[in-house]
């Protein structure tokens, strides 16, 4: 048998792991990110239908202008295909959305 027994082996100490970021608390950040450049009065939501799609919903078509320059600048360029139209149910909000990408 060598010098390092088994009691030496229980002596060392293991790393704690790091758990990876959950879906969620990244979707968070995403919504945060947008919501602090976004109009105070601006509705963001995040959806998935195969794709990841952020909504935001503005009262002011000026907004609407606003948005689509910053958006594709926001987070290392994550937001991109931007389009406008309008806002399901609510006829007098303009909705801008994007892709979102990783």
């Amino acid at each position: 048998m060598s010098e390092n027994s088994n009691s030496d082996i229980a002596k060392v100490e293991h790393l704690p792991s790091q758990k990876p970021a959950r879906i969620s608390d990244e979707l968070a950040k995403v919504l945060s990110m947008v919501r602090e450049h976004a109009p105070k009065d601006a509705k963001v939501s995040i959806d998935f239908d195969g794709k990841l799609h952020l909504h935001v919903d503005v009262r002011n078509g000026e907004d609407v202008k606003v948005l689509e320059k910053f958006l594709p600048q926001l987070g290392a360029g994550v937001f991109h295909d931007i389009e406008v139209g309008s806002t399901p149910h609510h006829p007098f909000f303009h909705r801008v959305s994007a892709l979102i990408d990783r």
